[in-house]
């Protein structure tokens, strides 16, 4: 067993280690689509003058041309990733074209199935893999999955933590340091898959979706106004099956329980041929490339998961193959919708929570899961992503039942001593009051983002694209103040700079790009 949780606090009662606690690692990438001012997806290109998506550090596309994906570097301050993402997307406003920027999880009034435009990254061989990558997903999961928007918040522990916690640990001598990290990492990925249900219920805010998105799919959600669908009780909906849904991955079990079984259940997957998929092909009558390969995964971030071990791959290597070689650098939260009520999506307190919640979900007790545990998590996240909200929901707790509220103030309850001693390294209370807000929404569920959305589309009157448009042009009106010259040149001058190192990418490729996808796909 590795160090318990209250002999792991009580290594910050020293003080010269409690500063540590003031000392995590956290960053954010943040998607949103751009939509017309009517609401509906935008058929333009990237703005050129935001840059290039394909080598602008901070400003990029994810699955479609038309999902702008704002990425800040890594912060010991939430505080500051903030205001990075804050000028980020005062940036981008001023290269948009009178369109907005969506900010819901759930996509904007969508216009069929190729009204969704896939994402485009020039003609070098990186950016044509990215393209087909995505091509792949289209002919795999359809075009409308592609425009569906989250928070992903990445998260480490300052190096100087890990010597003192494998020192203090009774089996820290097993390890090396490197496994030591990486054992801890997945540690905190197990925990945190036992507990994200609690994530979902308190930030949630994707109850409902505008009819668009489901022409032609089945579905069992209740009909509001006319282009409105929802689920009375739902907190999470881009959580749910419908949502991220992938039929050939509803029965792949990728574990989580050492880095060495994860690499190797997520390498099979990556291998592993689908008839459905050869069926599909790799290449039309024309040439033309329809997906990368066809084995279960085309690459490894294909497998959809609420939580991503990572480390950053070098030249010439892959995510696993680093993975393997170096182990865990940081985890990758993948669970957080947009909130449509807030600019940027997310605040400070939110960030505050996620940090104490990770902070205790490492330093928790972690054991193993077994298939039994695998699927109860399973029923758990998907009981609160649809009903979250139900009075007197009961998720499992091991064999027993226990009402989510309940479990949820236990949850904070332990998490409170660990708040305190951030606050402590920090010299606020900005993570206990952030604790503090969570708990009322426990007691009330009303207080919950997903409630306030179905609230304020019963009380207004309004559809869901109507409702979140409004939010998006008043957003837009918080982000219009300009920038700085000062700030504004530097970001002039990362676009230009990212622009020219596409052309450069371009010019300097010699292979054609099916050689290079082969190389490519025997690393």
């Amino acid at each position: 067993m590795l160090a318990t949780y209250s002999h792991a606090l009580s290594l910050f009662s020293d003080p010269a280690h409690l500063p540590l606690l003031n000392q995590l690692h956290r960053g954010l990438e943040k998607e949103g689509l751009r939509c017309s001012p009517q609401g509906v997806i935008s058929q333009k290109a990237h703005p050129q003058c935001a840059g290039s998506a394909l080598t602008h550090p901070f400003i990029t596309t994810d699955y479609s041309e038309a999902l702008l994906e704002f990425i800040t570097p890594v912060f010991t301050s939430a505080h500051e990733a903030m205001a990075h993402l804050d000028i980020a997307h005062r940036f981008a406003y001023q290269q948009m074209d009178n369109e907005l920027i969506w900010p819901s999880s759930m996509p904007c009034i969508l216009q069929g199935e190729m009204s969704v435009p896939i994402a485009q990254y020039g003609s070098s061989n990186l950016g044509q893999l990215k393209h087909v990558y995505r091509h792949g997903l289209w002919h795999r999961y359809g075009r409308m999955m592609q425009t569906i928007a989250g928070i992903h918040y990445n998260f480490s522990l300052p190096q100087a933590l890990w010597p003192l916690l494998q020192q203090q640990d009774p089996r820290g001598a097993e390890f090396s340091p490197q496994s030591y990290v990486s054992a801890r990492y997945f540690g905190l990925i197990r925990n945190f898959r036992r507990y994200s249900w609690l994530l979902m219920y308190l930030f949630g805010a994707s109850p409902a979706v505008c009819a668009s998105f489901l022409q032609g799919r089945d579905h069992k959600l209740e009909r509001m106004h006319e282009h409105t669908l929802y689920a009375p009780y739902a907190t999470s909906l881009r959580m749910s099956d419908l949502g991220y849904q992938n039929n050939a991955q509803s029965e792949l079990m990728v574990c989580h329980n050492t880095l060495e079984r994860y690499v190797h259940t997520l390498g099979n997957a990556v291998t592993k041929p689908v008839a459905a998929y050869e069926a599909i092909g790799v290449q039309d009558e024309q040439g033309h490339y329809k997906q990368l390969n066809t084995n279960l995964l085309q690459i490894e971030n294909e497998y959809y998961s609420d939580i991503r071990p990572k480390r950053i791959a070098r030249s010439g290597e892959k995510p696993l193959q680093a993975l393997d070689k170096y182990g865990v650098e940081y985890i990758e939260v993948r669970c957080t919708d947009v909130n449509p009520f807030m600019p940027l999506g997310i605040d400070v307190p939110q960030m505050m929570f996620m940090d104490v919640f990770l902070t205790w979900c490492l330093l928790q007790d972690s054991p193993e899961i077994d298939e039994d545990e695998y699927w109860r998590i399973k029923r758990n996240q998907h009981k609160t992503v649809m009903e979250g909200r139900r009075p007197g929901l009961q998720l499992e707790q091991g064999d027993a039942g226990i009402s989510l509220q309940q479990w949820g103030l236990q949850v904070l309850d332990e998490m409170a001593a660990l708040a305190e001693l951030m606050d402590n390294a920090n010299g606020t209370t900005f993570h206990r009051d952030a604790l503090n807000q969570q708990r009322l929404k426990l007691a009330d569920s009303r207080l919950t983002p997903s409630a306030r959305v179905l609230r304020e589309l019963q009380e207004k009157g309004l559809e869901f694209a109507q409702l979140t448009l409004q939010q998006a042009e008043q957003h837009r009106k918080t982000l219009a103040e300009p920038l700085g010259r000062d700030v504004l040149q530097h970001w002039q001058q990362l676009a230009a700079q990212s622009l020219q190192e596409q052309r450069d990418l371009e010019d300097s490729d010699t292979l054609p790009f099916g050689d290079y996808l082969q190389a490519y796909l025997h690393r």
